[in-house]
């Protein structure tokens, strides 16, 4: 488990290529960038709500995430069951507060993404 310190900048910490760029493209509000890191069947799973493939994920991120503004504080990054968990402060003009984004990754590509509190 890697912990931030108080102050740090997200390109400290070490990640998976891909899940960095997903998060990157989520802090710069590019949905074509975000849905790039996905495969093609690929999956958010926002507390239990699932949405597959490129169409269903733009109409949850427009109503929900990088519509939104979505910002991603990232303050721990860690690997588990062959997944990368990265818990954030979430901010943006949606959801606030502290999420983990566990994502698995196939090849060069998210496969699955969830968040949970």
């Amino acid at each position: 488990m890697r912990a931030a310190p108080p102050g740090f900048m997200l390109s400290r910490v070490t990640m998976d290529p891909v899940v960095r760029a997903a998060i990157d493209a989520a802090n710069k509000n590019d949905l074509a960038a975000f849905l790039a890191c996905f495969t093609e069947d690929g999956v958010v799973d926002d507390w239990g709500r699932e949405f597959r493939g490129a169409q269903r994920i733009t109409e949850w991120s427009d109503n929900e995430f990088i519509g939104k503004k979505v910002s991603l504080d990232v303050t721990e990054v860690d690997e588990r069951d062959g997944e990368t968990v990265v818990t954030a402060q979430v901010g943006g003009d949606g959801f606030h507060g502290p999420s983990h984004f566990s994502f698995r990754v196939e090849g060069d590509k998210v496969a699955r993404m969830t968040i949970r509190a």
